[in-house]
């Protein structure tokens, strides 16, 4: 078969096992209510189901980072395929809440080594940057469709066959992905082979990360100034400083500091995270809205992620071809003023009276932008790199987009309780209901809930709006060519 055929059956393969992963993470909240009624659990108790994903997903990614860059991405990759596979088996046969969390976090494990890994064995295929772009924008695409898409597979999914099968449908489509592992991706191994793993440096920051997620979760039901909350936080920062100390010293590092010495990786990291931050914490919030405000059901707020969907995977090519031909700095920084507009336009027509077309446009309009510059900032990342540490590097892009998720849903949902009640202060303190009767006197008082409620979302969505376009002009810094490589040296090998 030609190389070149190869490298597109490659990119194939990796996108069934990034859209499986990514589907199966946002697919089972849809479940808990009916996971929680089989299971005889509270939804509260239900919810340790997703948290416990998250965690586990969160403290493997860098590990699987580092670990395909040395003993082989194929093995590593496969290995992930296996496990994942076997645990939505077990997940969709579980009995109880113990034996479902057990299984969730074996999920866990074995997606978190999809992302890492495919970016990487892509960077190694793909040896002409310009392709290399276009590969990474397609691949990043299929990425962030697959994350807005899971509501709308999983919804007809449960409802039609119940709640385990969002799990045992992983093992057709499953073992279709491994089978095209098997015969289409060449293992690549670096010449740097790791004698001596960073157990000690993985153990600090998995405790870190752990820490710091469950209390992003738990942080609004708990609340901030508990004492749980106070305790993760001290833990967090702890394992942080004993993390950081034993990378500087330790001669095979989980994490290569140096890579923050490279003013375009901080840069397109830095926009990376906060572009996930925006939109995860802010896309969070619309199916409530449709929900609250303009009386939607759960299936049909779903269908308005479709133009989400659609807006990625059209500009996600774009930007990818855009490689080699415009400098990236202002690509990133063009498509970060459009998503700007588009949380600006959320601002501007979100309101109770507000139809469709008044959340499918603006949507639209913030995923292209956003998508537009996706292959370029993962396209930086890797080539700011060594080829030995592009697994490394693809693993702290991945774990900066979960963590900044995970940190957005947490701060936008937190902030919108927040500038709720100041808004409820404000408009009693400014206004005065005339009323004849007690129900006249709540008919007022409920429409000044409303008008806050609803300015409230209007002003989280002018936040991401400053936030987005703020780091699109600190993109504009970024300098190099993106096929630049801050080391020359090549050392990646294939083996056939």
């Amino acid at each position: 078969m030609k190389h070149s055929n190869l490298q597109w059956l490659v990119l194939a393969t990796v996108i069934v096992g990034t859209f499986l992963g990514t589907v199966d993470r946002t697919i089972v909240n849809l479940a808990l209510p009916n996971m929680a009624s089989d299971f005889g659990i509270s939804t509260t108790l239900a919810s340790w189901i997703a948290t416990a994903y998250m965690i586990a997903n969160a403290v493997f990614v860098p590990v699987w980072g580092k670990l395909g860059d040395t003993i082989g991405r194929k093995k590593v990759y496969i290995a992930g395929f296996v496990i994942f596979i076997f645990g939505s088996v077990l997940a969709g046969l579980a009995w109880n809440f113990s034996s479902m969390i057990v299984f969730r976090i074996i999920q866990a494990i074995a997606s978190s080594a999809d992302i890492p890994t495919a970016m990487a064995i892509l960077a190694v295929t793909f040896t002409d940057h310009k392709q290399r772009g276009q590969a990474l924008g397609i691949w990043s695409s299929a990425f962030a469709s697959a994350a807005v898409l899971g509501p709308l597979v999983g919804g007809p999914l449960i409802d039609m066959f119940g709640w385990r099968s969002i799990f045992l449908v992983n093992l057709p489509v499953g073992l279709i992905g491994l089978a095209m592992a098997l015969a289409f991706v060449k293992e690549s191994v670096s010449e740097k082979r790791t004698h001596n793993f960073d157990w000690w440096g993985a153990t600090a920051l998995g405790t870190a990360l752990a820490t710091f997620v469950l209390m992003l979760d738990k942080g609004q039901d708990w609340g901030w100034t508990s004492g749980g909350i106070l305790l993760l936080s001290s833990i967090t920062i702890i394992s942080a400083i004993v993390f950081y100390r034993i990378e500087k010293t330790h001669p095979e590092p989980m994490i290569d500091f140096k890579f923050f010495k490279n003013s375009n990786f901080n840069n397109a990291l830095f926009n990376n995270c906060a572009v996930f931050l925006s939109m995860m914490g802010s896309v969070f919030l619309i199916p409530i809205f449709a929900q609250t405000f303009l009386g939607m059901d759960a299936t049909h707020s779903g269908y308005l992620f479709i133009p989400l969907a659609i807006g990625f995977m059209f500009a996600s090519p774009i930007g990818g071809r855009m490689i080699g031909k415009v400098k990236p700095g202002y690509v990133i920084a063009m498509s970060s003023f459009i998503a700007g507009i588009g949380f600006l336009l959320f601002w501007v027509f979100l309101d109770p009276r507000s139809g469709v077309l008044d959340i499918i446009i603006p949507l639209a309009i913030m995923s292209f932008g956003l998508g537009l510059g996706m292959s370029q900032r993962t396209s930086i990342i890797t080539n700011s790199v060594p080829n030995e540490e592009v697994g490394m590097a693809s693993g702290v892009l991945t774990l900066g987009r979960n963590i900044s998720g995970a940190i957005g849903i947490a701060v936008f949902s937190t902030l919108l309780t927040t500038i709720v009640n100041n808004k409820i202060v404000s408009i009693a303190a400014n206004s005065s209901v005339h009323a004849l009767s007690l129900t006249d006197m709540k008919a007022g008082v409920a429409l000044m809930e409303l008008k806050a409620q609803v300015a409230a979302y209007g002003d989280i969505y002018l936040i991401c709006s400053i936030l987005v376009i703020a780091t699109g002009v600190i993109a504009l810094f970024i300098k190099a060519s993106p096929n630049d490589k801050s080391h020359s040296r090549e050392t990646t090998v294939i083996i056939d």
